[in-house]
């Protein structure tokens, strides 16, 4: 009975008929048929969600130091080779200067010593424990003109290769000795070439050929003209090979295939020396003569040298005095009688 006054009551029936105090009963959210929310509920709605708007990447800046990109595909690893070339390539042209720089000084150093000055000898390089010391002073690089640099140069490998060739002589005579010992004769003489040649040919006509491009000295290239003119000779017989002479030439090496083939083919290698050596001679000759027509040297100025360096050496004076005073000592001698 309480229940159903309750029910009855007339503000009970007015709470439920009110639409304003609607309860999660009577309305469901997901159902499109029972309209907007009721205010009470609206109110705790969630909203809809904003659509996302994608972030744009800014622009990216170039700095002053960073490379600009027209077209062409740059890499770090580019820029790093074209940076170690630039690198090269300078370091390159400070090597040149150093270089030139220091033949200048050498060449001021030249000039300023003067031309009595004595200079410390640097050929042959021997070790300091050696009791015997260099005898000459060679640098082709200063005390030659450019435009012969390479002609000296070219003499004095020259002269190595002749000297390695009569060593190679020695060795050949050596083999031939040991399968034939009545070759002693050719050996001996072997021995003696490579001791006579090599530093006679330095001295007669590399060191004239030297001096004369150094100084332009017609005397020095008439002398190493007719020595190194009788050394071509030499070179052509040591081609040829007369047996008994201590040549490996191609007379003996083709006898000694009969002997013995490897010493035959041995000898047959230092015929092919000499045979270049005798060709190579005859060309430098010529090149040699080309070179000393164009810097001027005659006969005269040769004859005019000799006389200079006879009259300046001290030794030749001296000697010349002493001539002078025995012959006028003597003929005061004579005539007081």
């Amino acid at each position: 009975m309480f229940i159903l006054s309750v029910c009855q009551d007339p503000a009970v029936t007015q709470h439920s008929s009110n639409t304003e105090y609607a309860t999660l009963d009577l309305y469901n959210p997901f159902d499109n048929k029972n309209g907007p929310p009721p205010p009470a509920y609206a109110a705790t709605a969630p909203s809809a969600p904003q659509p996302v708007v994608p972030a744009t990447t800014p622009p990216s800046r170039t700095t002053p130091t960073e490379p600009r990109n027209y077209g062409t595909s740059f890499t770090p690893q580019t820029a790093v080779n074209a940076t170690t070339a630039e690198l090269l390539r300078k370091q390159e042209e400070l090597e040149k200067k150093a270089r030139e720089l220091e033949r200048r000084e050498r060449e001021l150093d030249s000039h300023a010593l003067g031309p009595g000055a004595t200079r410390q000898n640097n050929w042959p390089p021997l070790p300091s424990f050696c009791p015997v010391g260099p005898c000459f002073y060679q640098d082709i690089n200063m005390e030659i003109s450019q435009s012969f640099q390479r002609t000296v140069s070219i003499m004095y490998y020259y002269w190595m290769f002749t000297a390695c060739t009569l060593v190679f002589n020695l060795m050949s005579c050596l083999s031939l000795f040991c399968v034939d010992t009545s070759g002693g004769v050719g050996l001996g003489l072997a021995i003696l070439w490579v001791l006579l040649f090599t530093p006679c040919s330095f001295v007669c006509w590399y060191r004239p050929v030297y001096k004369a491009f150094r100084s332009d000295s017609s005397f020095n290239f008439f002398a190493f003209f007719f020595i190194f003119f009788v050394q071509v000779i030499f070179y052509v017989i040591m081609t040829i090979g007369i047996p008994g002479w201590g040549f490996s030439g191609w007379i003996v090496s083709l006898a000694a295939l009969k002997t013995s083939v490897p010493v035959g083919v041995i000898m047959m290698l230092n015929a092919i020396l000499f045979t270049a050596q005798a060709a190579m001679g005859v060309v430098l000759l010529k090149r040699v003569h080309s070179l000393y027509r164009q810097t001027g040297a005659s006969f005269v100025k040769a004859q005019a040298e000799f006389a200079t360096g006879v009259m300046s050496n001290q030794a030749v004076r001296q000697a010349a005095a002493s001539a002078t005073a025995s012959a006028a000592q003597g003929a005061f001698t004579g005539a007081a009688r």
